[in-house]
């Protein structure tokens, strides 16, 4: 089993997304929550079609995790969580597009 860097970053757009919904949110910090989730899932399925506009979820992962910390916030769980999706977005843009699924996890490992 394979994964794409890029359905994982679509993946973690998603949950940025409806992160943003699932406590209370600062306004300020909610609506970049969910705006920076739909432009990670855009960009993902662009990275997908033409390789170099990966980058672009380089630029909005950077951005959660300074936003995290710039804008207002009101719960300590808004911040962790754009911190850690913020480094996520940023890390998987930069790997290649299949990554390899770690013998234990593939369920055809050892055959």
């Amino acid at each position: 089993m394979h994964m794409n860097a890029r359905d994982l970053n679509f993946l973690l757009g998603i949950w940025l997304f409806f992160s943003a919904f699932l406590w209370p949110h600062a306004h300020a910090q909610m609506v970049n929550t969910w705006i920076l989730g739909v432009l990670c899932v855009v960009f993902s399925i662009l990275g997908m079609v033409h390789t170099g506009t990966r980058h672009l979820n380089t630029v909005v992962g950077f951005w959660v995790f300074v936003s995290a910390w710039a804008l207002p916030w009101d719960r300590l769980a808004t911040v962790w969580n754009n911190v850690i999706v913020g480094i996520a977005i940023f890390v998987v843009s930069l790997l290649p597009g299949v990554l390899a699924t770690p013998p234990w996890l593939d369920p055809h490992a050892g055959r």
